[in-house]
């Protein structure tokens, strides 16, 4: 799942591509108007085809932002201003281009959902190969309650006494420290791959309850949490599977890895062991983190 430095990523160059431009035609996949037949919703949440459609079609992208691992897109149409929001999911990705057959990498290829034309030779395309991800039209951020419940931005000058002040509530202190640390109501953006990093190289074990932690071991935690994630921002982003940024490129941080899907502990070569800790995998050395 493309976490915060991979939408960091797609964001820095979504921004000076597309900001500025408007929508002059809107395709919608076969596959979005099939799931809204069966009472389902994929990708396109609270809105018919139909509507997303003509709603979008002459919308303005005025300004495009990351908030946590949403993409939020300040649009306009007939003086009115409205936030397009997208989450990637597990495998969504932008692609910017000339023509839709520009999209040459066969699995987005075959997947791409929703297609906003900007020119007679430009197109941006999101394609979602296991369609976990969502595209919102809001009025404001509030049309959708869990976006008001984010943490701070960890870059934040509050963020860590935010965490702190999480940490110590009944809800969260007798929780694994992994499962906090990867709430997003908690630390923004913090998802598998960077927890697992982040805890690697604090030597601390994931399971590990948080009220088995002193003060300064969180603090020193949440730094390295933001040392990880501004490292990977740096590098493009991890790309484990799916992600990529909108010229259909592989970030580099997965080459800076330490823990996460290693075999052997890189600092004492101990075979490394796996723990499911809330629903996600992970990866630690059992001789170095306690």
């Amino acid at each position: 799942m493309p976490e915060l430095p991979e939408v960091e990523g797609v964001v820095r160059m979504l921004k000076p591509a597309v900001e500025g431009k408007t929508v002059q035609r809107v395709i919608i996949s076969p596959v979005i108007y099939a799931s809204k037949e069966a009472g389902k919703e994929a990708i396109i949440k609270g809105k018919t085809p139909e509507q997303f459609i003509e709603q979008v079609t002459n919308m303005t992208i005025q300004r495009i932002e990351r908030h946590a691992k949403y993409i939020f897109f300040t649009v306009i149409k007939d003086g009115q201003q409205q936030l397009l929001v997208n989450h990637l999911g597990m495998s969504g990705a932008w692609f910017h281009v000339s023509h839709p057959d520009d999209v040459t990498e066969g699995k987005f290829h075959k997947h791409m959902h929703v297609m906003l034309q900007l020119a007679p030779e430009e197109w941006l395309i999101y394609a979602d190969i296991r369609r976990f991800g969502e595209m919102r039209l809001l009025r404001e951020v509030a049309d959708y309650p869990p976006l008001l419940e984010m943490a701070p931005e960890p870059f934040a000058d509050d963020a860590c006494n935010f965490f702190l002040a999480k940490c110590a509530q009944r809800k969260y202190n007798h929780k694994a420290i992994k499962a906090v640390i990867m709430d997003g109501k908690v630390v923004s953006g913090c998802g598998n791959i960077y927890a697992n990093e982040a805890l690697f190289r604090q030597r601390i074990h994931p399971g590990r309850l948080v009220s088995q932690m002193t003060n300064d071991e969180l603090v020193a935690l949440f730094k390295e949490i933001v040392a990880v994630l501004t490292e990977s921002i740096a590098f493009g982003g991890s790309s484990i599977s799916d992600y990529r940024n909108i010229n259909g490129e592989a970030g580099g941080m997965q080459h800076r890895l330490q823990m996460y899907g290693m075999k052997k502990c890189p600092m004492c070569h101990t075979n490394t062991e796996q723990q499911i800790i809330a629903g996600r995998n992970s990866f630690y050395c059992p001789n170095c983190q306690h």
